[in-house]
């Protein structure tokens, strides 16, 4: 039985006919190599940007079930142009959208979750010797309404895909080699890493690396699916292969550092100090499909009995957060809500952290070494988060990686950007 591969090309890989011309050789490489191959693409280079501008240009709150509509076109424009591409190449190609294959979704727009796959089109046309390639990013609900998976979902499609499919593996390829210890951009010489655990890299994808989307790397782990994130241009490289904890060999206690700039800090103040008070908020905030981030809740005041909750999320959700929070101010007779999006989330990742003492004590003091201020502390087993202002996250990922001895000795290869994901 020939194997599936299920190969990822975010859009920078397709962002003009030269680049796609690339990409469908690389595609048929893998065909030659007696693989059946399914490929997802993103859509074209900054098509989602210019998309997202021109409705924000008519109204600052487009709905979401339209913004759905809009963004799911950039997608059907790549599987087109590269199924067209591969079939000038002298290879049976079909191109098919989110509808037409079958993934299913919840009925959630703009950050649906992938609920099924229906796989028999897909198997007709792999027996039939054909290249399918499909749309990333995508989705449609059991009414026929279109969906999408969230900024970085072309990941998840990929890797749904080969697990719904049993696939040999799933490869990602980027504009870079791997996954690095941090941002090449920010720290030239940081380390290419030749395998990373599941765990690890959820917990960097969570923490800000613009390498996967963590819901790719969930999916990957909850289903076993092999996965490894590789170059786009040099196709020899094996680059970065993603396994389980338990298939690795620890070295150093710290496997990545990340920053994520993309956050804003809430506190909501004066919040009654009863039982049921911190659940009505974020399961307020949780039916808004608004995810949260680090929470910290103060001691009581024993006058008011009343505290502050302070928490973070992603700047895009910040007007629907403070909106939510405004409706619930009376409800709670709560005080201020205070907004601080001037800063950022910097992170350490290892699962060599784990029953090894003094790895948080490191961070903390390289941080005051450099006269950086920690606003808020979060901790996992394989992972420490410190928020930070906005304007020292650079300088702080650069004393981190330094002081962990993360670095190389060789300049990473990056072409222009990290992968969008």
């Amino acid at each position: 039985m020939r194997k599936i591969i299920v190969q990822k090309f975010g859009g920078t890989s397709v962002a003009d006919t030269e680049k796609i011309k690339n990409v469908a050789r690389t595609v048929i490489r893998e065909k030659e190599n007696g693989n059946d191959v399914v490929v997802v693409v993103s859509a074209m280079g900054h098509t989602t940007d210019y998309l997202v501008k021109m409705a924000h240009d008519l109204t600052p709150t487009p709905s979401g079930r339209e913004m759905d509509m809009l963004l799911s076109t950039g997608e059907g424009v790549s599987i087109a142009l590269l199924a067209i591409a591969i079939q000038a190449a002298g290879y049976e190609a079909v191109s098919f959208n989110a509808m037409q294959v079958g993934i299913m979704t919840e009925n959630v727009h703009s950050k649906a979750r992938i609920i099924d796959i229906k796989t028999e089109k897909l198997r007709k046309n792999l027996n039939e010797g054909k290249i399918i390639v499909v749309a990333g990013f995508q989705g449609v609900t059991e009414d026929g309404e279109i969906t999408t998976l969230g900024r970085g979902g072309s990941d998840t499609s990929a890797v749904a895909l080969a697990a719904a499919l049993n696939a040999e593996r799933c490869d990602i390829y980027t504009d870079v080699e791997g996954v690095y210890t941090t941002d090449p951009r920010v720290v030239p010489n940081a380390s290419r890493l030749n395998e990373i655990s599941y765990e690890e890299m959820l917990e960097l994808a969570h923490a800000g690396a613009n390498v996967l989307h963590p819901r790719s790397v969930e999916t990957a782990k909850q289903f076993n699916v092999p996965l490894r994130v590789r170059s786009s241009f040099k196709l020899d490289n094996l680059g970065t292969l993603i396994v389980g904890v338990d298939k690795m060999e620890i070295y150093k206690p710290v496997a990545g550092v990340a920053a994520d700039s993309s956050q804003a800090r809430i506190v909501v103040c004066d919040v009654p100090d009863k039982p049921g008070t911190a659940a009505t908020i974020f399961g307020r905030l949780a039916k808004e499909n608004i995810s949260v981030d680090m929470i910290i809740q103060s001691y009581a005041r024993k006058v008011s009995n009343t505290n502050d909750i302070a928490f973070t999320i992603d700047s895009s959700d910040l007007a629907k957060t403070i909106s939510t929070l405004n409706a619930l101010k009376a409800e709670l007779n709560c005080g201020e809500i205070k907004v601080d999006d001037n800063i950022a989330k910097v992170s350490i990742v290892g699962a060599g952290m784990i029953d090894r003492p003094g790895i948080a004590s490191t961070m903390f003091e390289t941080l005051a070494e450099q006269g950086i201020n920690i606003r808020m502390i979060s901790t996992s087993e394989i992972k420490i988060s410190c928020l930070v202002d906005k304007d020292k996250a650079q300088q702080a990922v650069k004393a981190l990686h330094k002081v962990f001895e993360l670095e190389c000795n060789e300049v990473a290869d990056v072409k222009g950007t990290l992968p969008d994901v």
